[in-house]
């Protein structure tokens, strides 16, 4: 009997350390919390986080060296959180859309609609998990993933961000800045390109507007391995309209598709 007994004394001491461990692995970092709190009510409070879908409408802009090469204006509705159809409309119409981890797209310059490929559904799922939005409203809770605080990084003259890191249960990291008082600055994250080439992406956040309550950036600034790729720049946006799931759906010919989206 007595050593029974300590043999449930043991295990008791040994389950109780892995979970001690366990609990160490997934403990909140106040620190980097209180920058996200901070922000969330900077940009809208419960306004913000009450937000199930977003239309954008405006310009997507390519640039090399400083120079607008190409430009075509866009049409972007979200259901969060993985829901997505842009319209992009320049020489030719082009669409892309996303339900979770399949989407289709339809090529305006070929006529066809088909499959996205899978290097297609996962620069989908990178996007969102490197997301703003994604990380401000908790889209990452519960799956694992660990948020911290890095500390201050040089902004500008005499300024400087908070930094903080999301790291997912593969390993991809995202680290977002933040200004003293709250606004969301930049995001920056790594992919590796077709070559084998790791290329750092970055995000930065710019022109503010009010809307419905809640402050969105209208800028948002693409920077390659430090040199500028691209800029959204926004006309309008929406909040919380009415989607129908239909535009969502892979419509049945390039027919369908070519007419003006309806919302």
């Amino acid at each position: 009997m007595m050593k029974f007994l300590f043999l449930i004394f043991f295990t008791l001491l040994l389950y109780g350390s892995v979970f001690a461990q366990a609990s160490n692995q997934i403990k909140t970092d106040e620190k980097a919390e209180t920058v996200l709190k901070k922000a969330v009510e900077k940009i809208g409070g419960e306004k913000y986080l009450q937000v199930k879908s977003q239309i954008g409408r405006g310009r997507f802009s390519v640039l090399r060296d400083n120079v607008i090469i190409s430009f075509q204006s866009f049409v972007d509705v979200i259901v969060f959180p993985d829901k997505e159809r842009t319209e992009f409309k320049g020489s030719a119409k082009n669409v892309q859309t996303n339900v979770g981890k399949s989407g289709w797209i339809f090529d305006g310059d070929a006529e066809i609609v088909k499959e996205q490929d899978k290097v297609q559904i996962e620069n989908f799922e990178r996007g969102i998990n490197a997301s703003l939005d994604n990380l401000l409203r908790g889209g990452w809770r519960g799956d694992g993933a660990v948020l911290s605080y890095v500390g201050k990084r040089q902004a500008s003259l005499g300024k400087r961000n908070d930094v903080v890191k999301l790291i997912y249960t593969n390993g991809f990291a995202v680290e977002f800045e933040f200004t003293d008082d709250g606004t969301p600055a930049k995001s920056i994250f790594k992919r590796t390109n077709a070559d084998n080439e790791e290329i750092t992406e970055e995000d930065r956040y710019a022109q503010f507007v009010e809307v419905q309550g809640i402050k969105t950036p209208f800028i948002i600034d693409r920077f390659t391995n430090k040199a500028q790729s691209s800029r959204i720049n926004y006309d309008s946006v929406e909040f919380n309209r009415t989607i129908p799931d239909s535009i969502f759906a892979k419509p049945k010919s390039a027919k369908e598709v070519k007419k003006d989206l309806k919302l």
